[in-house]
């Protein structure tokens, strides 16, 4: 027995055997209970967890169940050698090495929810959200996120270890400033993207026109997008001038309204001019997917009688609407010949006087 108690009492650098062994004893207990009790209370939860509407609970408990053992491992060890006698470099290293477990877990936990909140603010608007574009915002986000909080966390851990963090936020906050200043453009094209991939004021496959330019969108990148032109070459437009400009999407489209004029020789009579709406409404009528709003004699142009005509395309296929114009021209052509309309030219009368 007094072997024993020497053996307990016996000194291995500045603690006891005794004290080692209560260490040892800690960690096991402590590593072992988070283990049984962390498994145990989630699994409990998850089952009160299937029985809600509720989306963010399992995505809280899917963060929860990935935590690994090497936070179980730092957790104990940490909480073990509290009763022992270390050297500051030791200590502050376990210190550390708890503090990193426990801030990784949290930024883990942080960047899923964030994420989980913009995917869902996506799938709200009109469309939903796609898996590419998901995956897309995802990882963007996680770029940022991750930047943004990993600054905070190893500022938090620094400050938690004694150091001394004020010149290295001055530090940071210049390099920072510099860094922006430098990848200034860049940086607003991705968040550009960001925006579009949130916003999805239009997306792949779309038809817009941005400015002078128009064509069919065939990727949407972090820094350009790049359409596909009605004469077939790419055009590469950056993110910003996207999100800064008028753009006209036609995704959306689901009826064309269409203006056009047409004008007859000054020299038809007034009973003519009177049938000219009735003819362009059997036209109209007859053409596939048209609809007539209007159509009125409304200008004496310098040589001609016009009238104007408003119609609808029940398609939001160009196509459509050029098939649609040229059957309706053909018929309007047609008809004028029967009722012997003539469709007027640009001319010009000259009087000569005679003295």
């Amino acid at each position: 027995m007094q072997n024993y108690a020497d053996i307990l009492s016996r000194q291995i650098g500045p603690n006891s055997v005794q004290d080692l062994l209560i260490a040892l004893a800690t960690f096991a207990v402590v590593y072992v209970a988070l283990t049984i009790i962390w498994r145990f209370l989630l699994k409990r939860i998850r089952g009160i967890a299937k029985k809600t509407k509720f989306k963010l609970d399992d995505v809280i408990l899917d963060v929860f169940e990935g935590v690994g053992g090497l936070f179980y491992i730092a957790v104990a060890l940490y909480a073990s050698v509290q009763s022992l006698a270390l050297s500051p470099f030791v200590n502050i290293l376990i210190k550390g090495i708890f503090l990193f477990a426990i801030i990784y877990e949290v930024i883990k936990l942080s960047e899923r929810i964030i994420s989980f909140f913009v995917i869902r603010g996506m799938k709200a608007r009109s469309g939903g959200a796609t898996s590419a574009e998901e995956q897309k915002v995802s990882g963007i986000f996680s770029i940022f996120i991750k930047i943004t909080l990993w600054s905070f966390g190893l500022l938090l851990i620094l400050s938690n270890l004694g150091f001394n963090i004020t010149s290295l936020v001055a530090g940071l906050g210049i390099g920072g400033l510099a860094i922006s200043l430098a990848l200034q453009s860049v940086l607003t094209d991705v968040f550009s993207s960001l925006s579009i991939a949130i916003d999805k004021p239009f997306k792949e496959g779309d038809f817009i026109v941005v400015g002078t330019d128009k064509g069919t969108v065939r990727h949407i990148g972090i820094k350009t997008t790049r359409l596909e032109s009605l004469q077939g070459e790419e055009i590469v437009i950056s993110n910003t001038e996207l999100t800064t400009a008028r753009v006209q999407n036609f995704r959306k489209l689901k009826k064309r309204r269409v203006v056009f004029s047409i004008g007859v020789t000054y020299g038809t009579s007034p009973d003519k001019l009177k049938k000219i709406p009735d003819i362009i409404e059997r036209c109209i009528k007859d053409v596939d997917k048209a609809e007539l709003d209007r159509a009125h004699f409304w200008e004496f142009g310098d040589f001609s009688l016009n009238f104007e005509i408003v119609y609808y395309i029940d398609s939001k296929e160009y196509i459509d609407y050029m098939n649609a114009q040229q059957e309706m021209n053909l018929a309007i052509l047609e008809a004028f010949a029967k009722e012997g309309i003539e469709m007027a030219f640009p001319t010009q009368t000259v009087y000569v006087e005679k003295n």
